[in-house]
């Protein structure tokens, strides 16, 4: 488990777009319609990183608080399924109804949407506000497998309900750690 950081992706970005296939129910989702209302949080995950394991079941409870606020969340999965077979489409999907995902898990078969984002790691999270403006990258919490901190998602609760209630982007953003992804 070789341990990466998130790559920079400055503050006022706007997200890039892209249309990926739903590993759920195989229909195509772009980013215009899978966004949110008031702000969009994009992830970049797998299923057998164990950073990702250890915080999915906080990830199903943010969305679920955070859909009816009117943020959207997706998720992505651009691991190489070559060498990572329990990373392809229909273990995805397995993935995503076990956990019941309220989000679409949507795979990035050619890499091109995780390079386009210069994604690095999984999980590697992404907040944009309602104009599809990047307002937070970073880290979900201070919690990682067997570390003890008890999981929060303190550091995305903040940075969405800040841009809920208008306040300035969060300062400090410390990035994301986890699996480097797999590239081809």
């Amino acid at each position: 488990m070789a341990l990466t950081e998130s790559n920079n992706f400055p503050i006022g970005t706007k997200a890039p777009d892209f249309t990926l296939r739903n590993t759920v129910n195989n229909k195509m989702v772009s980013l215009t319609e899978a966004k949110g209302e008031k702000g969009t949080v994009i992830m970049f995950i797998c299923n057998h990183c164990p950073f990702v394991i250890h915080l999915n079941n906080e990830l199903v409870r943010m969305a679920n608080e955070y859909q009816k606020k009117g943020i959207g969340f997706i998720a992505i999965s651009s691991n190489e399924i070559e060498n990572y077979p329990q990373d392809a489409p229909k273990y995805m999907k397995q993935v995503a109804q076990k956990l019941n995902y309220p989000f679409p898990y949507l795979f990035d078969e050619t890499q091109e949407v995780a390079k386009n984002y210069d994604a690095a790691c999984t999980p590697d999270f992404y907040v944009f506000d309602e104009n599809l403006q990047s307002v937070y990258h970073g880290q979900l919490d201070n919690s990682r497998p067997n570390n003890g901190v008890p999981l929060t998602g303190k550091d995305i609760r903040n940075a969405l309900d800040n841009l809920l209630q208008n306040k300035p982007v969060l300062e400090n953003q410390k990035p994301s750690v986890g699996c480097g992804i797999k590239w081809k």
